[in-house]
């Protein structure tokens, strides 16, 4: 082993360590290492040495020599050389003076920040929004590359510290010992760390040096690195967690590097991992890895206990199975495992002259309605605008917001964000105030921002109003039941729905209420002229604004919930006439609906999370994917959650309280949590149901009832 670890070095440090003939391994590699590191800082004083020759000659040039000359003699000295190895003895010999390097000396100190009150060097990172740890505008402390390589390396690291002097020589066959720790009783004795590298998978794999393979553990594919210059095999610590591999201490303590330089010291490994290639089984002792651009790392233990003959033209390994078959596996074509980079290193890369490539589906089958093609909605296309005109009009509902005697104008500090959240701060800004729903603001009042994701992808930008929520007197005004609007839809055969564009923007905020919707970004302090999301009575102001708009054809063809409008009809001819109706009072009160979102002439129709046709009320498939996937409650929180959601549609089970009854016992304050199997029943019981939920029909409405009594 110490002769291929040999071959496998530079050039300098193989003639320099050959000639010591070195073959207790770690000595060797402990030598190897030193020489390596030396020899960096020999070239960067040879470096500034030809830089001061080109200067008058002077103290500095000799100073540069006398460096160089240091550097040469460590260099020769740290690896193990003497007078008699080099063949020449030297006479009359410098008595060697200790290098001591100052740990505690006194610089210049560091001035006090007035931001963060501590003390650096440089723009402060918490005020200017970089990572605390790097500097890096890319990402937060919590998602620092740097941080999460420590991590690992302080997972991999034994538990005692390991001392770091080199404890004088032993007088066994073991050199360059790290010194014993407390845990060792039991262990053998820790070895110098042996180096190896490991390369990154995203070098090409069509190189030369580059061997990959798939390989199969526990029916999982993993991309494995046929490597001969490792001397041990490896495998990335997070397979090792989702796979529950048992783990074991090892005999020593390995040093592995990568070529960026990072390294990290492995004490950990899992024996006997049943590596399968076509149905053949190849065990595998495999160190625990931080690094996770392969999955295992093969390397020269695995290799010959397997008798593997390593093709590097050809990029193919012969492994030789138990029964003496000899199996090919080839290197795969592919490269290594894709990463996926987010938007901001995109950018830098198409910067740098990268190519890109945008690529995206289309649906070829579904065409995009457009409002001329659908009968009566053509006649009102002013109803439907890409986007809203500006403030709304004043109405007969203004949005008010009243607060508890006594209160004082409450003010929080705005949310730290990511840079690209910033950016996207700024364009939303600029457009509400471009479209006149915001203005800046001088008000006492102030709540901070914060996104939240949408289906698409998107940001949308929220309000935490829930301190102002607090302290604001609730709106008593009732929101329809479900279940009375759907009584409303017997008979019904036509539907369409109509969704208003942004429908709290269309109702203008009381003006003396206005600073009360302030709220605080970095960039300034804004105000809402309109009523934002996120308010406590929002949505009750709203529905009394809607009720008022059709309260003459309310329950008649015509039911609303907030900004949702569904007008249903027996047939064509008369649901042509209702539309033209409704389309008719939103064109008057200046009230918008967003076309892309508005079903017209349908004979089913989703609408408040059920699916409403001429048979009847069912349950909307899409919304009750959620239940379907729900896994097991593990608390009483999530059962609750579970029953709250499943509830909603629980008129659609019948015995729906008798089949929760063994989850609903578990939310008595008396009882422990415990999930039984009757619970397990239930639970299941409830989804399958769910999915097959019948059709519920709407009784007829009777004007006239005649009832008569007989006498006995």
């Amino acid at each position: 082993m110490c002769k291929r670890f040999e071959e496998g070095l530079n050039e300098d440090i193989k003639l320099l360590i050959g000639i010591l003939e070195i073959r207790e391994f770690a000595t060797l590699a402990e030598r190897a290492y030193k020489a390596e590191e030396l020899s960096k800082e020999k070239k960067q004083a040879e470096r500034e040495a030809r830089i001061f020759s080109k200067r008058p000659t002077g103290k500095s040039q000799f100073s540069a020599s006398k460096k160089l000359k240091k550097y040469q003699d460590r260099y020769t000295s740290a690896i193990g050389y003497s007078g008699k190895e080099r063949g020449s003895q030297r006479t009359n010999p410098r008595p060697s003076t200790p290098s001591v390097t100052s740990v505690g000396s006194v610089g210049t100190p560091k001035p006090r920040c007035q931001y963060c009150n501590k003390a650096h060097f440089g723009e402060c990172r918490f005020k200017s929004g970089a990572c605390y740890r790097c500097g890096s505008f890319d990402h937060f402390l919590r998602d620092c590359p740097e941080r999460v390589e420590k991590e690992a390396e302080q997972i991999l690291k034994p538990s005692n510290p390991v001392l770091r002097g080199r404890p004088p020589r032993p007088s066994g066959n073991v050199s360059g010992s790290r010194g014993a720790t407390k845990d060792t009783a039991g262990r053998p004795e820790v070895r110098a760390p042996a180096r190896t590298y490991a390369i990154r998978a995203r070098e090409d794999t069509s190189a030369p040096d580059v061997i990959t393979g798939t390989f199969s553990l526990l029916d999982t594919d993993i991309a494995a690195l046929i490597d001969p210059g490792s001397t041990h095999s490896y495998i990335c610590v997070k397979l090792a967690i989702v796979k529950n591999l048992s783990v074991e201490p090892t005999e020593f303590v390995v040093k592995v590097s990568n070529p960026l330089g990072q390294s990290v010291l492995v004490d950990k490994i899992c024996k006997n991992c049943p590596l399968m290639v076509r149905g053949y089984c190849f065990l595998a002792d495999l160190m625990l890895l931080p690094f996770d651009e392969f999955d295992v790392i093969l390397g020269m233990d695995w290799l010959t206990q397997h008798d593997a003959v390593v093709n590097c033209r050809h990029k193919y390994i012969m492994l030789k199975c138990q029964n003496g078959e000899l199996l090919r596996v080839k290197s795969d074509q592919t490269e290594g495992l894709s990463d996926v980079i987010s938007v901001m290193v995109a950018q830098r890369y198409v910067k740098k002259g990268y190519d890109a490539y945008l690529a995206y589906v289309l649906d070829t089958k579904v065409s995009e309605s457009k409002i001329q093609a659908v009968p009566v909605v053509c006649e009102f296309s002013d109803v439907f605008p890409e986007e809203l005109p500006g403030l709304p009009p004043e109405r007969e509902v203004e949005f008010s917001i009243d607060l508890i005697p006594g209160t004082t104008p409450i003010s929080i500090a705005p949310y730290r964000m990511a840079p690209t959240e910033l950016k996207e701060l700024k364009t939303q800004l600029q457009e509400l105030v471009n479209r006149g729903f915001i203005r800046p603001s001088h008000s006492p009042w102030g709540a901070p921002v914060l996104f939240v994701k949408k289906k698409d992808g998107s940001l949308r930008l929220c309000i935490d109003y829930r301190q102002l929520n607090k302290v604001t007197i609730k709106n008593k005004y009732p929101l329809p039941r479900i279940d009375d609007l759907f009584d409303q839809l017997k008979g019904a055969t036509v539907f369409s729905k109509i969704d208003l564009r942004s429908g709290y923007y269309q109702l203008r905020v009381k003006e003396s209420d206005v600073p009360k919707t302030a709220f605080r970004t970095r960039y300034w302090h804004y105000e809402f002229l309109v009523m934002p999301f996120g308010l406590t009575n929002a949505p009750a102001v709203f529905m009394d604004l809607m009720n008022r708009i059709f309260r003459l054809y309310l329950d008649r063809f015509v039911v609303v919930f907030i900004d949702d409008i569904l007008v249903y009809s027996r047939d064509e001819e008369e649901h042509a006439e209702h539309l033209r109706t409704v389309l008719q009072i939103l064109r008057e009160k200046q009230l918008y609906a967003k076309f892309s979102k508005c079903e017209f002439w349908l004979r089913e129709v989703g609408f408040l999370r059920h699916i409403v046709s001429a048979e009847g009320i069912r349950v909307d498939p899409s919304k009750i994917s959620a239940i379907v996937n729900w896994s097991p409650p593990k608390n009483v929180s999530e059962v609750r959650s579970f029953l709250g959601l499943a509830g909603y549609y629980q008129r659609f089970v019948q015995g729906f309280s008798m089949i929760a009854s063994p989850m609903t016992r578990l939310l008595q304050k008396d009882v422990k949590f415990e999930w039984t199997d009757e619970c397990q029943q239930s639970f299941n019981r409830l989804k399958d149901l769910l999915t097959k939920a019948p059709v519920l029909v709407q009784l007829e409405r009777v004007r006239n009832l005649l009832f008569t009594v007989m006498p006995h």
